[in-house]
């Protein structure tokens, strides 16, 4: 008895043959649709949630067939993981640049801060962030992968610039890795969570992100400063 063939096989394969008729991308391939696809997605997860979300719902909201969605992609994780991929390309290009250009250290860390304080605690990344939490109780592994492709990535490069500096001697520390996160929840104390459980409706002002950046780096580099550091920010100030 033959094979019987599903509605959205046959949806499927028609969009492949039509692609090779107009000479588009294979089936899977085409960047334009694998776009559309994943902005239907960010609508229904931001609306519903990952639990509540369905591929039927993300169908209808790309405007794409059941069969088109699967070719792209297996399954709601794999869309949801592919989302959260262009979301942090989008948001993070190049924020860690600035780490590779350091020859004010003090002033290094500030723009550093801000720049991170201001996206972590945006609208956009909260919203993500706490789309993954909640779907990372039923799906672990989503949530380890979104940590280890995310913040532990910039976290290493963080480690990094800190390595750098201490061999040029404005800093003696002892636990770098230790530091790295030290210096990051010093530039987000008390906004992280107030954003996170919607304690604080709306995103923090510059000022407001100037002030604890500023304060967190004149606590990191008391600590962990140099007498190098110290008398070279002196000539600074004095010249």
């Amino acid at each position: 008895m033959g094979e019987i063939v599903g509605n959205a096989d046959i949806d499927a394969c028609e969009d492949l043959l039509e692609g090779l008729r107009r000479g588009r991308p294979a089936a899977g391939q085409d960047p334009v649709k694998r776009s559309q696809i994943i902005d239907g997605a960010r609508r229904v997860f931001i609306e519903k949630g990952f639990e509540a979300a369905s591929m039927n719902d993300i169908t209808r909201e790309a405007g794409v067939s059941k069969g088109t969605i699967y070719v792209y992609f297996a399954n709601k994780e794999e869309l949801f993981e592919a989302l959260i991929e262009e979301e942090r390309g989008t948001i993070f290009k190049n924020m860690y640049d600035m780490l590779e250009r350091a020859d004010d250290l003090r002033q290094t860390l500030i723009k550093f801060g801000k720049v991170l304080s201001m996206k972590i605690t945006s609208a956009r990344v909260i919203q993500a962030q706490r789309t993954v939490i909640g779907a990372s109780d039923r799906i672990p592994d989503m949530g380890a992968r979104f940590y280890e492709r995310g913040p532990k990535r910039g976290h290493d490069k963080v480690v990094t610039f800190l390595n750098a500096a201490i061999e040029r001697g404005l800093l003696e520390i002892e636990d770098v890795d230790l530091a790295a996160y030290q210096f990051t929840e010093l530039c987000l104390a008390g906004l992280f969570r107030q954003c996170i459980f919607a304690y604080r409706t709306k995103a923090p002002t510059q000022d407001e992100i100037d002030h604890i950046v500023r304060s967190g780096v004149d606590m990191f580099l008391k600590a962990y400063g140099t007498e190098r550091l110290a008398e070279g920010e002196k000539t600074l100030h004095s010249s």
